[in-house]
């Protein structure tokens, strides 16, 4: 189901909700559940206790909820009586700044909920499931150093197991997978060029048929990139921009790229009109492929592109919203699942000892690869509007609960404080 924790999924069910939910570090595993962070469960009772348990069921929520103080000093303060199971820990934050709480086991330093940004004199809910085990609770307040509340030993519980978690990962822990997928974009700025300059070539000597044979093929090669757009800086806008933000809508002279040169072939214009913006793109490719030896992409943004390349593939491709003409976002949506995959490829050795769902993300690639590649027939991509209600209802579910499930690894891979 989307909004999961990373449950061991083997097998995809049927999807119950289409489209995505843009989150950006923003995750809390939380007791089974990956909430967004200051999200308030509805029906909880807040307010502060008085240094002793104070366990509370509302008619809302059903659940056992004790209050916690969040303070340097008094960091887990209120939790004396530890029974396992589904709970709510209402995390009171009494001092004068804002902190991050998280909810970890002593030994390993994995961590099963985490709140951020708790404000002073504010009270929030972190939801867990606990089973037999130790636990601490960790305040971070800003501009001082973490403090570890108490050990907290569950002894009891039976069959109750503890939702899952997760060694934080390190910004350390993500600079191998991203120099390897830096080294990767560098091989397909190559392929890129190489393919831009057979759509050039085409353009210059008239050739408007061979141009459009050349077009996606040169502009699936860049869709493949996804998680380094953030790095390219204004060569994205040079490369592959859009109309988004131009008075002057595709006659802008912003207006420029594989886009640019897409509603041109596929609106009638000449070869002499189209060998401008056929050139300007090449020139961006070659840039882009001479300078990227230079670039240096962020880690700790790595997991977050897993996340959001899909995400904006159902935001603006399964919508049509970036189609000038080829009719082609099918085959872009499945460059940008093929994007995806590398990517998570390269993470897969942070998440194969963290994410227990992976298997059931692979899953859910799989049926989403099948599923849109049977939108191609012979090297010819069905347009959106040629796909029946049924197919749209499957694409649209099938990359909705993807996206949720790989919304899972960035927060698994969102470096946090530790110290």
């Amino acid at each position: 189901m989307p909004g999961t924790a990373l449950a061991a999924e083997a097998e995809p069910e049927s999807p119950s909700v289409s489209g995505s939910t843009a989150r950006r570090r923003p995750l809390l595993l939380a007791g089974g559940a990956l909430l967004a962070a200051g999200a308030v469960t509805a029906g909880v009772l807040l307010g502060g206790g008085s240094g002793d348990d104070t366990h509370r069921a509302t008619a809302a929520d059903g659940l056992r909820h004790t209050a916690v103080e969040v303070t340097p000093a008094g960091c887990g303060r209120g939790w004396t009586h530890p029974e396992p199971g589904h709970q709510v820990f209402d995390l009171s934050n009494t001092s004068s700044t804002a902190a991050e709480v998280y909810l970890t086991d002593p030994r390993s330093g994995a961590v099963f909920g985490e709140v951020e940004g708790l404000a002073p004199g504010t009270v929030r809910p972190m939801g867990v499931t606990l089973g037999k085990g130790s636990y601490a609770f960790k305040c971070l307040a800003d501009d001082a150093d973490a403090v570890t509340g108490p050990t907290v030993r569950i002894t009891g519980g039976g069959s109750v197991k503890s939702g899952p978690a997760a060694v934080p990962v390190t910004e350390q822990d993500l600079i191998p997978p991203t120099l390897a997928y830096q080294k990767w974009i560098q091989a397909r700025t190559v392929e890129l060029a190489q393919r831009t300059d057979v759509l050039r070539d085409a353009v210059d000597r008239g050739d408007l048929a061979a141009a459009r044979a050349a077009w996606l093929p040169a502009h699936l090669v860049y869709e493949r990139m996804g998680a380094a757009y953030g790095t390219f800086g204004d060569a994205d806008a040079a490369i592959n921009g859009t109309t988004a933000g131009l008075s002057g809508g595709v006659r802008d002279a912003g207006f420029a790229g594989f886009r640019r040169v897409e509603y041109g072939l596929w609106h009638g214009e000449s070869a002499s009109s189209l060998r401008g913006p056929a050139d300007r793109l090449a020139e961006a490719v070659r840039a882009l492929h001479d300078s990227w030896p230079d670039q240096r992409m962020d880690p700790a943004d790595v997991g977050l592109r897993a996340h959001e390349i899909l995400e904006n593939t159902v935001q603006f491709e399964l919508t049509g919203r970036t189609d000038y003409g080829s009719h082609t976002n099918l085959a872009t949506a499945r460059a940008n699942l093929d994007g995806t995959r590398v990517l998570l490829g390269y993470l897969r050795p942070l998440l194969t000892t963290r994410a227990v769902g992976l298997p059931g993300i692979d899953a859910w690639m799989n049926r989403a690869q099948s599923t849109l590649g049977g939108f191609e027939h012979d090297g010819r991509w069905t347009p959106l509007t040629g796909l029946t209600r049924a197919q749209r209802e499957k694409a649209d579910a099938d990359l909705g609960e993807l996206v949720e499930r790989l919304a899972d690894v960035a927060a698994l891979t969102d470096v946090r404080r530790t110290a």
